[in-house]
């Protein structure tokens, strides 16, 4: 049905079995489509994990420590592996569950009620991607950064300072180094030969030549530091979910005033007035969520205070009255009686009237009633007489 049609009178109810049996359907149909979805997931879950751990041993190495995270139980990295595909997999799959829930839903609404649905689900979905592609480009880098560089400061060691012996001199100056320092490991070492990999913060050496390649292995190495920077994998998976969610739901803000703008809650003129109470409520937000640096503060409060401001464009964009309306419907000309006059029904969301009542000093004489509110003119359009 158009969108522009006048809703339909409900002329018949679905019973509560009916209603149900449909539930069961939707609800098999959502499942079975997740399915697949979980399958690839789980074949690309070490991926994933590798893609979601980057930034945290990213920043370990520029700290320079050992950028390895570590696992205190035997199943800890399977249980991780498990949980981001799991994740990945629910993320990925929301869109099919979300239809088949729109499937069970849509037939008890109008049509102007679905209007709303159409820009509310992508807009939300769309928000959600930019609030965890920005935590993890630009916010998680920072926090990171910020709290192993604390973390490392925090009862640092000094190593003391010691002459070299007389065997490391030549002529009164230390040997030349013997150990070449890369940045990655040598594409064809020998049995015996060792290295520093300063990519992965290693002495490495290669004991044995195994199959087809040589057989590495390696000792982290870290600067002096009083607390050890060690983090378990399910510590770091479980901060990143949390603060994922949280962005998710902070970047819902345009969503948010545009639903409390709609049910006419708060106006443009409110928010405005209060502009500055908000700014400040997003600053102590931002505080809250994030570490006491103003770096990190700023990085988050700017872009919330952004969405606040989108929202309210979007509200004067969007107003319920116009998406309930939908399509406008095409017409002849505008009657020049209506010129000038506004809509009584303009707040209501129900448009313009197509043929607006009488203007002031126009003649009703030779009719036996003048024309309605409406334009409905009986008498011009059944000139004879009434039986």
């Amino acid at each position: 049905m158009p969108l522009d049609q006048p809703e339909p009178e409900v002329t018949s109810m679905m019973p509560l079995g009916d209603h149900l049996e449909e539930l069961r359907r939707r609800i098999i149909l959502a499942a079975l489509g997740l399915v697949p979805i979980v399958i690839l997931a789980l074949v690309f879950g070490s991926h994933l994990l590798g893609v979601l751990i980057r930034p945290v041993t990213r920043a370990l190495r520029d700290a320079g420590l050992n950028p390895e995270l570590q696992a205190t139980s035997p199943i800890e990295t399977f249980a991780s592996y498990v949980h981001i595909a799991l994740v990945a997999a629910v993320l990925v799959g929301s869109p099919w569950v979300l239809y088949q829930a729109w499937r069970f839903v849509a037939p008890g609404l109008y049509a102007s009620e679905r209007r709303f649905v159409y820009i509310l689900v992508p807009l939300s979905t769309v928000l959600t991607v930019i609030g965890v592609s920005f935590l993890y480009g630009v916010i998680l880098p920072v926090v990171l950064s910020f709290f192993i560089g604390f973390g490392a400061g925090v009862g640092d060691r000094d190593p003391g300072r010691a002459a070299w012996p007389e065997s490391v001199l030549v002529e009164g100056v230390p040997a030349p180094a013997t150990i070449p320092i890369l940045a990655g490991d040598p594409p064809n070492p020998e049995p015996g030969q060792e290295w520093i990999n300063t990519r992965l913060m290693q002495r490495r050496v290669c004991i044995a030549m195994q199959g087809d390649g040589p057989l590495i292995v390696g000792s982290p190495l870290t600067k002096a530091a009083g607390i050890a920077q060690q983090y378990r994998v399910r510590e770091y998976v479980g901060l990143f979910l949390n603060l994922a969610l949280a962005f998710a739901i902070g970047f819902q803000t345009p969503v948010v005033v545009l639903l409390l703008g709609w049910t006419g809650l708060v106006t443009k003129a409110m928010l405005v007035r209060y502009r500055r109470y908000i700014a400040l409520g997003v600053v102590v937000l931002s505080a809250l969520l994030t570490p006491a640096d103003p770096i990190s503060m700023l990085l988050l409060a700017v872009p919330l205070y952004l969405l606040f401001e989108f929202g309210m464009v979007l509200m004067v964009l969007l107003p319920a009255e116009r998406i309930a309306r939908g399509v406008v419907r095409p017409s002849v000309a505008p009657d020049e009686r209506a010129a000038g006059r506004e809509s009584p029904f303009a707040g209501f969301g129900l448009g313009e009237e197509e043929d607006g009542p009488a203007a002031p000093g126009t003649s009703f004489e030779g009719r036996d009633t003048p024309p309605d509110e409406f334009g409905d003119d009986d008498d011009a359009r059944d000139p004879g007489p009434r039986p």
